[in-house]
């Protein structure tokens, strides 16, 4: 395969993928030039410690991999996020045997200003609403009680704890499990339609 023929299906898997707007941040798909970025905000151990899959040290090729790899399956969707035109973090829905999951992480800079709710928001309206499933499994690590807040914020419904392996500490961690059924999330429109999507790139 050519570099040509890398930028074609670049291309293309953005094409597919729409671009989400709300009031403060726009969702869009993962691009080369977005490398530089990822790594310098991912690469920070409070940020990877914190997912299931991010490792540490996270490198250049830990970000092109992540680029290149995302946005491939029927009913995927992966974003970056972007405030005032700079890349503050990503999210996105991935089709899991077990269900739907949403996942999202953001720069240390950028916690607790509201970002991560409002970017969750448009991601569960968009995985209900264009994607059509029927619920959306998430998780938080015990340890992280600002993402709890923000599933619970969303509607999400606790639902046990469990290990999962956290690549950045090479060993497993306890976590929070949650869901989100369409019945419920239909209830809670009242936060209102903060998403509105076109498709193309910001």
């Amino acid at each position: 395969m050519t570099l040509s023929d890398d930028v074609y299906i670049e291309t293309k898997r953005e094409r597919c993928i729409p671009v989400l707007e709300t009031e403060r941040l726009t969702l869009r798909a993962p691009c080369h030039e977005d490398v530089k970025a990822i790594v310098r905000l991912a690469g920070e151990l409070r940020v990877a410690e914190n997912t299931a899959r991010i490792p540490h040290p996270y490198g250049t090729a830990d970000a092109k991999n992540f680029v290149g790899a995302v946005n491939r399956q029927t009913g995927e969707a992966t974003f970056v996020i972007l405030s005032n035109g700079a890349l503050i973090g990503a999210c996105g829905v991935e089709p899991r045997k077990e269900g739907a999951e949403i996942g999202y992480w953001f720069g240390v800079p950028f916690w607790g200003q509201g970002f991560a709710t409002e970017a969750a928001r448009a991601l569960i309206d968009h995985a209900f609403g264009e994607l059509h499933y029927e619920a959306l499994e998430a998780g938080a690590r015990v340890s992280n009680p600002a993402s709890r807040r923000v599933l619970e914020k969303c509607g999400f419904q606790w639902t046990g704890v469990r290990l999962i392996r956290i690549r950045a500490i090479n060993s497993a961690a306890p976590a929070d499990r949650f869901r989100l059924d369409r019945g419920l999330w239909s209830s809670l429109k009242s936060w209102g339609r903060e998403s509105r999507w076109r498709t193309g790139r910001a």
